[in-house]
């Protein structure tokens, strides 16, 4: 008796496999569809705010989004240099 284990679990497998089982259900593929409902669609205020609490910095958001450094500033509240506010 030389069975290994995988090739008794291939066995037990196949065996299963072309058993009908009334109390698993066959998985069916679902489709993958891009629908717009599925999609949110972000301001630049809320990308700006979204970017910088994942730790990117303003020039980097800057580029990223191909907005000027003051515009991300001021989307965040950040006052820029020689500013009385």
């Amino acid at each position: 008796m030389g069975l290994s284990v995988s090739n008794s679990l291939s066995i037990a497998s196949q065996a299963a496999a072309n058993q009908p089982s009334a109390a698993a259900p066959r998985a069916t593929a679902q489709p993958t569809t891009n629908n717009q409902q599925d999609t949110v669609k972000l301001s630049s205020a809320q990308q700006v705010e979204q970017l910088y609490n994942q730790g990117q910095s303003v020039p980097q958001i800057s580029t990223s989004l191909s907005l000027a450094q003051n515009v991300v500033n001021l989307y965040l509240g950040i006052s820029g240099p020689g500013s009385s506010t």
